[in-house]
């Protein structure tokens, strides 16, 4: 039986026809994995098996039904077989409304775990935006699904994270003519909040933030836009007083390079591809999205499907593993700061049978 605190993780399986299936299968035999965190999958078992047998793996899983009680053993991985799709009704590289609810009800279930306190994080392989989009019309990205699954109305912001470097954004899935009249002091001032909060939930004692620019040359001394003057700037100054280590407005051409060599710990940039360029370029097989600011972490692999390469069993499993990996380190971080708060399943079951 595992350490009862290490932390507990579920991890629902994506879309079917992308290579999540073989991504699941191999971080389930992944000892680190394995060592950093309990884990229960949710999928279906079908789906599971082709995608272990794609990747060449077979991780020691122990199955149970949706409706039976989960073990407190978590030794090895506990997988939740929902029994909701044979692989063969699936094309591999083809979006399908089919898919996209499988990973849905994946998700849902996932996400139902947190909020009983069964689990302390969540992870998920790849989903595809369009093929969720034909099981939910209305869906939009993972932050806003969450939202309404589990009743939250707070702020959460998506992270991109590579090992040593952080990427925030203050705006995200909106038309680039949209951005500008959304950088305002408080989004800046609460972004630059949340990702400190983040940061140090994932052991980054003393975090370093850049606060990017939104003009060329952040701005050029108000020759290229004053959103850098009038609202980036004092929106630093503020957070500053706040005791946030923080410093800008920097160009985005440069920041980067210096968030590379070790200036930083993360980059709070404008505007979604500001900052996402920049990390695929230095880390695209290795790189996590963290949805921050939920009750729990959230993490996914940054990339996406990859339906050009699914089946082919030479998807990279780097990203994958750092997810779980992070989401581990978050889950027992806030587990630590909040002893009073819903734990573990273990613990909680632990506590029923004493």
């Amino acid at each position: 039986m595992p350490d009862a605190t290490l932390p507990i993780l579920a991890l629902a399986m994506g879309d079917p026809a992308g290579i999540s299936p073989e991504l699941t299968a191999r971080v389930l035999a992944e000892p680190e994995v394995r060592a950093a965190a309990g884990l229960i999958v949710i999928g279906d078992r079908r789906v599971l098996e082709e995608g272990a047998r794609v990747a060449g793996v077979a991780p020691a899983l122990r199955f149970v039904a949706p409706d039976a009680p989960l073990p407190r053993d978590l030794a090895e991985p506990v997988f939740v077989d929902l029994g909701t799709l044979d692989p063969a009704a699936i094309e591999r590289g083809k979006i399908s409304e089919a898919g996209g609810r499988f990973a849905a009800e994946n998700f849902r279930y996932a996400l139902a775990l947190a909020m009983r306190g069964d689990v302390d994080a969540v992870t998920f392989t790849p989903f595809n935006k369009a093929a969720m989009r034909l099981h939910v019309p209305d869906y939009d990205d993972e932050i806003s699904f969450t939202a309404r699954f589990i009743g939250f109305d707070g702020v959460a912001k998506e992270f991109n994270v590579l090992e040593g470097l952080w990427n925030a954004r203050v705006t995200s899935h909106v038309p680039l003519s949209g951005v500008a009249p959304l950088i305002t002091r408080e989004a800046i001032l609460n972004n630059l909040r949340l990702t400190e909060a983040a940061l140090r939930d994932s052991g980054v004692a003393r975090p370093r933030i850049a606060v990017a620019g939104l003009n060329p040359h952040a701005g050029d001394g108000g020759n290229f836009g004053r959103e850098e003057i009038d609202v980036i700037g004092p929106a630093v100054e503020e957070a500053k007083r706040e005791q946030i280590g923080c410093d800008g407005p920097y160009p985005s051409d440069t920041v980067f390079v210096r968030a590379k060599r070790g200036d930083f710990d993360a980059v709070l940039t404008m505007y979604h591809d500001q900052g996402q360029i920049a990390m695929k370029l230095i880390g695209f097989e290795q790189g996590v999205t963290l949805l921050g600011g939920f009750p729990f972490p959230i993490c996914t692999p940054a990339h996406g499907t990859a339906y050009d390469i699914a089946g082919k069993g030479i998807a990279h499993p780097g990203a994958a593993r750092n997810a779980l990996l992070l989401a581990a380190r978050m889950g027992a971080a806030q587990r630590r700061q909040r002893p009073d708060a819903a734990g573990s399943l273990l613990e909680a079951r632990a506590a029923m049978a004493a």
